[in-house]
């Protein structure tokens, strides 16, 4: 079993992990409506994907 060979600083541990933080997600912006969604997902407020219309809208009357 692999054992350290001496115990590694709190600061050099810190160091090695500084890139482990999480990154924000990119929103993209629907061609349709212009609202903000996930890419490569169909627009919530719109129902359009790739400029077609995926999901139809319930008119309310």
């Amino acid at each position: 079993m692999a054992v350290p060979r001496s115990r590694l600083s709190n600061s050099r541990k810190n160091l090695r992990r500084s890139h482990h933080a999480k990154k924000a997600k990119s929103v993209a912006l629907c061609s349709n409506c212009k609202a903000p969604h996930l890419p490569h997902r169909m627009c919530s407020s719109c129902g359009f994907y790739a400029g077609k219309a995926i999901l139809a809208q319930k008119e309310s009357a």
